[in-house]
């Protein structure tokens, strides 16, 4: 294994990234022009060390690896990192989203830029961290911090209603967390620790599980953010700047779902099976509802943010189906979903950029003048329909496969989403790409540039490949999922059994 604290390299490097750009001083076009390339940089080279982890990760052991633990707090409290094969891709899916960030703020932001990247380097520092920590109170700190920058980068930088929403965004998600830290100190009056490997085989009696259990969801599903708590994320989405609505949903709305499988899976297994029909009516609910609200919207990054929602509910479904399809299918899912929708939001902040409107009805025709755009926008609209040869596909596949097993209802519901979303994802191209082109506001766009370009091909790449061989990230998780599963069905057979015996 290694002797430099790799993972801490990981995490922090985008911190003393955003120190170099703080002391970078000045309001003039060269120090706007520093900021930008440092914050560049500094993602590039997280992106290449967080590579490293990939080369040296041993996917056929289940357990946490490249672990880091030093006291830190008298209370037994400890800086404890590690990663699994579940947390892995999401840590590696944050440093390959960062630099197209950046990329993509280039020429959009011109105000307060050295604030804007600072913004994103700690923001990229608190969710590496938050897949990464494996103690209690070190996850807390790390997951409620990424609510600061992101509040700030909406609240700074987004659109006319921008305050309204980072404070719905901030509210929402603040609201759901402080149930969660309470659910932290029983499990530490429980356990005597706050160590996560220990509390996963620590027992926790089944009062306490029930109530944990809807303490943590109450946090993680804000967060997905599952219905009837998704409210807050359209607002959001609507009013970030185009790099903002990147992040917001290609890695903060994984939080969630990585929350489930790191703690509700594992430690309340009892909950979880108990609470899962709940959980398959939420997302049967999310699926079919928020995709009939996005065949109703007008402005394009609504209706991407619906979709969201609705691709979300095929995560939890996978995770609380308790399957090794599911799970497995649910991982992928976020990591495709990461990918996809990133990319999507990417493509609206391009037409966004020329016309400076998101409405549906100011565009069509676009494929007269933007070829080259109409074919990217092509791809990642496929795989967010979920088209058979893209990696949307393998994910909600995975997940339908794995619930079946558990509950045939909610898979039929399901799968009906899957038609709804061939509706709206094709409704929107057809009004955006094609048609006549008869809006003089049209007649003399361009085409991509160079530099979005080398930011959505490849993204084409990943999406192509892993719908075609996904074997990568399924490789990489599957001795942690198979751990996952199997220690969740002994606690739940153990538990039927004593009621036998009973």
């Amino acid at each position: 294994m290694t002797t430099w604290p790799i993972l801490s390299v990981t995490t922090f490097l985008p911190l003393v990234g955003a120190l170099i750009v703080y002391l970078s001083r000045g309001d003039d076009e060269a120090s706007r022009r520093n900021s930008r390339w440092i914050a560049l940089w500094t993602t590039i080279i997280t992106f290449a060390v967080s590579v490293i982890l990939v080369m040296r990760f041993d996917p056929a052991n289940a357990d946490f690896q490249f672990v880091e633990k030093t006291a830190w707090l008298a209370t037994g409290i400890t800086y404890h990192m590690g990663v699994d094969g579940i947390s892995l891709p999401l840590v590696i899916l944050t440093t390959a989203v960062m630099p197209f960030c950046i990329i993509a703020s280039w020429k959009a932001i011109t105000n307060r830029v050295r604030e804007y990247m600072m913004a994103f380097l700690i923001l990229e520092t608190l969710m590496i961290g938050t897949f990464s920590a494996l103690d209690l109170v070190l996850f807390y700190l790390f997951f409620e911090g990424g609510l600061i920058p992101m509040f700030l980068i909406i609240g700074v930088w987004g659109g006319p209603r921008r305050v309204y929403a980072s404070f719905k965004f901030f509210l929402y998600t603040l609201l759901g967390s402080v149930l969660m830290l309470l659910a932290i100190m029983a499990l530490y009056w429980n356990g005597g620790t706050t160590d996560i490997p220990t509390l996963m085989h620590t027992a926790v009696p089944r009062s306490m599980q029930t109530w944990a259990w809807l303490a943590f969801f109450a946090s993680f599903a804000v967060k997905m953010p599952m219905w009837p708590v998704h409210t807050w994320l359209p607002d959001a989405h609507v009013e970030a700047p185009t790099a903002g609505s990147v992040v917001l949903a290609a890695i903060l709305l994984k939080m969630g779902g990585y929350g489930f499988l790191r703690f509700s899976l594992p430690m309340f297994p009892l909950a979880s099976h108990d609470f899962a029909p709940f959980v398959f009516t939420l997302s049967a609910i999310a699926i079919i509802y928020t995709s009939l609200v996005a065949l109703m919207q007008e402005d394009m990054k609504k209706l991407i943010a619906y979709s969201s929602v609705a691709h979300m509910g095929f995560v939890t479904m996978g995770i609380f189906a308790g399957t090794m399809q599911g799970v497995a299918g649910g991982v992928f899912q976020m990591i495709s979903h990461g990918i996809v929708s990133g990319a999507l939001f990417l493509c609206v902040g391009i037409v966004y950029d020329r016309l400076h409107t998101r409405e549906i009805a100011a565009y069509g025709g676009l494929v007269n003048r933007m070829p080259l755009y109409a074919m990217t926008f092509m791809v990642f609209t496929m795989a967010n329909v979920g088209l058979p040869g893209t990696s949307g596909f393998v994910g909600e596949f995975m997940t339908l496969l794995g619930t079946f097993k558990v509950s045939i209802p909610t898979a039929f519901f399901a799968s009906t989403g899957v038609i709804l979303s061939a509706a709206y994802a094709l409704w929107l191209y057809r009004k955006v790409v094609f048609g006549a082109l008869v809006k003089p506001s049209l007649a003399s766009i361009k085409d991509l540039t160079l530099r979005e370009c080398v930011t959505l091909f490849p993204m084409i790449a990943l999406t192509i490949l892993f719908g075609v061989y996904p074997k990568p990230v399924l490789d990489m998780s599957a001795a942690s999922v198979q751990q996952l599963v199997n220690n969740y069905n002994t606690a739940v057979t153990a538990v039927k059994a004593a009621a036998l015996l009973h």
